[in-house]
């Protein structure tokens, strides 16, 4: 039997999780059981934890269905767990160094106590300073172990589950599980507390409890803050039961109506029935309230004889007179006109128009990315809704001509955003847009992240220092309703770049379903408009941006290349956006496509991909033809840039450091050959999950149609795709 079984919870936190269970299985005291408690087999901590299981046998995966909550989850792990102690740890947490030894050798001090309570920080989402909640709630606790009646301040509802460590066989005795509500932990930590006959302290830091820049999911408005009641009575029912003494019950009594004075105070919290809610609170707080019970002084005093008396009215005057001003975006930039500041104003005053769509791709380079893709399917499924593209002056020449549009900047551009139900973007909008109630922002993303986006560019200070604001970029995430997502990896390194309270759509790209939908026809007819020469191999060269270069970098001599390479072999050259300039200039066999408007195009008609670290070899995946990684700098990029994983030991086909050996895995054909198609084979598993050619079908649907999210039509295995053919592969047949 191991000494300490720790029960993991993972739901919403995938992105994590692998952090979490690393602080586990790398302490110093390796006696343990872990159990990550996981969605379903398939989920994508499900497949986190897998991978563990199979690396360390200490590892026992369960699984508990998102319904059943986070009690579910603690349950099914507790009836997982063969340990002499169980102890919780939420999936994005972590145990400090150390914990575990230090937890038993104060056990073993303390002889077999019930519950073991122990300090644990809570560090700000920034990483900012920690602070130690649990500290003042030990002073004066006895240096051993001590009955619950020697410290009846230490009530165990003040601290989460995961500041304390319970012996297995006192919850199995008393049959003690979590309650099913969302103020779980509340209950818990009453009940827990309350059978109890023998505890201690340890005062040391154990548990790093990382704060969701979002908040607590207890501070959302919703009927669920009625759940709080339900725990508070569950807690003071089962102290009646037990006919504890008064000065038992005083501070446990005062600890969970201060929790419920705080909700109270707090109406927004409760969009319908708060005055249900005060009735409610106030009629368990005169059944319960214990012999002898003085109420606190100062206002809070107020609250409390407010309450007892069922001053509903009273309450909410004494609430709006200590109300503190309403907050108000100060410094946004916004219309910089005065006449079309004070029609945006009065816009967003008038009603939401249901039927209307704004787009914009890249800033307002155009009509491109996953906006136009989604824009071309809404116009065939959702017709009556009208689109409207916002687009840069200098670039309105290129819209299609059947695409209404607004130029960037214009009164008709701020009336349009004032007014739309729904505003799709593949970056962001101006701060200075305000996010309406009812309107709908969908974040379609335009990559899938290998170097580190948002937030976590903070720690590289070459990128950070051109990025901006970070307050105001999380202000612009706050307006996503929904972020879309083309594999697993790029759901979890989202969660943890942009923090918010988006939905990820786990639909794919819609700019990708042409990979699939794509005839021998088309294929040929964009090699034609790029001028590829007819039974030549075509290479897309493709390189990303550099955040230590101050201009484009071509790289490999491409001219030595396309010698070496062999004389059937020309280059698309694509440089970056940050770098179009419109030339669309060809030399001989290099021919510079970089001005071209639809990557999806060039990418199409290109036989391979060579790149460096561009997310475009994640899209070009989707055809199943030979990529290259170029990777003569991949140390300084990794360093100056940061990455999300180690590109050259998980790549997508041949790594190539030098122009030399380019040349030669294109010379010997080794780029095309059964290694490479290996390596590729295991990238497109893990990259091209959830593109199949019906990603902008899904989107219309579940966004601007309203479907529910199982009346989408589900993913295609990759198994069964079938891409667009390559021109090679025509001029073999």
């Amino acid at each position: 039997m191991p000494r300490f079984s720790i029960i993991v919870p993972s739901h919403g936190v995938a992105a994590r999780l692998s952090e979490a269970l690393d602080s586990v299985l790398g302490q110093s005291s390796g006696d343990l059981q872990l159990i990550p408690v996981c969605d379903a087999p398939g989920s994508p901590a499900a497949a986190v934890a897998a991978g563990y299981a199979e690396r360390d046998a200490r590892v026992t995966p369960v699984h508990s269905p998102p319904s059943a909550g986070l009690s579910g989850a603690r349950n099914a792990g507790i009836g997982a767990a063969t340990g002499a102690y169980v102890l919780f740890l939420d999936g994005d947490d972590l145990l400090l160094p150390g914990a575990l030894a230090a937890l038993d050798a104060r056990l073993t001090e303390t002889a077999g106590v019930d519950v073991l309570y122990v300090e644990h920080e809570r560090a700000p989402w920034w990483e900012g300073e920690p602070t130690n909640p649990a500290a003042p709630l030990f002073a004066g606790a006895p240096k051993g172990a001590f009955a619950p009646t020697d410290l009846p301040e230490l009530t165990g509802v003040q601290l989460p589950a995961w500041s304390a460590v319970y012996r297995r066989g006192f919850l199995t005795e008393h049959q003690l599980a979590f309650p099913d509500s969302h103020f779980t932990d509340l209950g818990w930590g009453g009940l827990t507390t309350l059978a109890a006959g023998r505890i201690a302290v340890l005062r040391r830091v154990v548990v790093r409890h990382r704060l969701r820049r979002q908040g607590s999911r207890l501070n959302v408005p919703g009927p669920h803050q009625h759940d709080l009641l339900d725990q508070v009575e569950l807690v003071l029912t089962r102290a009646a039961e037990r006919e504890l003494p008064a000065e038992r019950t005083r501070a446990l009594f005062e600890q969970l109506f201060s929790r419920v004075l705080k909700t109270a105070s707090r109406p927004e919290r409760l969009p319908s029935g708060h005055r249900a809610f005060f009735r409610r609170a106030a009629r368990l707080y005169r059944r319960h309230r214990p012999a002898g019970f003085r109420v606190p002084g100062g206002s809070l005093g107020v609250q409390h004889r407010l309450l007892a008396a069922g001053a509903y009215s009273a309450f909410r005057a004494l609430r709006g007179a200590n109300q503190l001003a309403v907050h108000t975006a100060e410094g946004l930039p916004r219309p910089r006109a005065v006449r079309t500041r004070l029609r945006y104003a009065r816009d967003l005053h008038r009603p939401l128009d249901e039927n209307l769509a704004v787009y914009c791709a890249y800033w307002g380079r155009g009509y491109a990315c996953n906006p136009a893709a989604i824009h071309a399917k809404a116009r065939e499924l959702a017709p009556h809704i009208r689109s409207v593209f916002l687009v840069e002056a200098d670039q309105a020449h290129a819209m299609p001509k059947d695409v209404e549009y607004a130029v960037i900047g214009s009164r008709r551009c701020w009336e349009v955003l004032a007014r739309a139900k729904y505003l799709v973007n593949n970056a962001n909008f101006a701060e200075g847009i305000v996010k309406r109630p009812g309107s709908v922002h969908l974040q379609t993303q335009h990559g899938t992240p290998l170097k580190t986006m948002g937030v976590d560019q903070s720690t590289y200070p070459v990128v950070a220092a051109q990025s901006g604001s970070y307050t105001k970029l999380l202000g612009r995430v706050d307006r996503w309703d929904f972020n879309l997502s083309s594999n697993r990896h790029s759901t979890q390194m989202w969660e943890r770049a942009f923090p918010g309270s988006w939905e990820a759509l786990e639909y794919g790209y819609p700019r990708n379903d042409v990979y699939y939908t794509a005839t021998a026809e088309d294929v040929a007819r964009v090699r034609r408009e790029l001028g590829v020469p007819e039974g030549s191999t075509a290479v897309l060269y493709a390189p990303t941006h550099r955040d230590h270069h101050t201009g484009f970098e071509p790289g490999p001599d491409l001219a030595a290349f396309c010698a070496a390479a062999g004389e059937h072999v020309v280059v698309l050259l694509r440089a970056h956006y940050f770098y179009d300039r419109g030339s669309g200039r060809g030399d001989g066999r290099i021919i510079d496509v970089t001005a071209h408007r639809s990557a999806e195009d060039v990418c199409l008609a290109a036989d391979a991909l060579v790149t460096d670290y561009s997310s475009i070899m994640f899209d070009y995946a989707n055809l199943d033809r030979p990529i290259v990684v170029y990777a003569d700098d991949w140390d300084v990029y990794r360093e100056t840039r940061g990455v999300y994983f180690d590109l050259t030991a998980e790549p997508p086909g041949p790594v190539a450091r030098t122009p030399e050996e380019l040349a030669a895995v294109f010379r010997d054909g080794s780029y095309a050959g059964e290694e490479a198609a290996a390596v590729r084979a295991a990238f497109r598993e893990r990259f091209c999950e959830f593109d199949d050619g019906r990603a902008a079908e899904r989107v219309v649907r579940r966004v601007l149609l309203g479907e529910p999210p199982e009346a989408v039509p589900p993913v295609i295995p990759l198994a069964q795709r079938v891409p667009a053919p390559a021109a090679a592969t025509l001029v073999r047949s």
